[in-house]
């Protein structure tokens, strides 16, 4: 399938050089193109999802999880990061569109570290996750991040019930033993 997705100019293959040296493939302009019609079928597919499908949440998927959730208005524009266990990101927001890349972001205005599930359950749900959430920066953005939640109102709630039974403290998150091993 990827030499197909190559073939067709979707994707270009790129050789990493050492200490990684692997070979990875990266979206094209025109697999760049499919990016907003994906995000669009993530967020109807919400329809269909459990809220206890995001237990698990990989690090590397928490930065495309905040933008299928977030829909940022188009004057909207703000750099958020993330920080889960060793793993950092970036979201940055103009023309009612996020984009996200790996690394921290040195002018981030507002950094959430934790785990995965307890970072997006902080911007959806709100302060009920706060202790398992370090915040540094412009709290205001944060409010401003849970008004641009676009979530079924009944997955909402299922997140609600979820940070109430504990789920978040069960792989309760250390921001200090982060920093120690960073």
């Amino acid at each position: 399938r990827l030499r197909d997705l190559e073939a067709n100019g979707v994707v270009a293959r790129r050789e990493l050089q050492v200490p990684i040296a692997a070979t990875v493939y990266e979206l094209t302009e025109l697999g760049r193109g499919l990016e907003r019609p994906m995000f669009e079928l993530a967020r109807w597919g919400m329809n269909l999802q459990r809220a206890q499908q995001v237990v698990d949440l990989a690090p590397s998927s928490l930065p495309n999880a905040m933008r299928v959730v977030l829909q940022p208005p188009a004057d909207a524009s703000f750099v958020v990061g993330l920080r889960t266990g060793v793993h950092s990101f970036s979201l940055r927001a103009r023309d009612g569109w996020i984009e996200a890349s790996r690394g921290a972001a040195d002018d981030a205005e507002l950094v959430l570290a934790g785990a995965p599930v307890a970072v997006l359950a902080m911007v959806v749900v709100g302060d009920d996750a706060a202790d398992e959430v370090e915040v540094e920066g412009d709290e205001a953005l944060l409010g401003d991040l849970r008004q641009m939640v676009v979530l079924p109102e009944r997955l909402r709630e299922e997140s609600r019930e979820l940070v109430r039974s504990g789920v978040l403290r069960s792989g309760a998150y250390d921001a200090q033993t982060e920093r120690a091993s960073a």
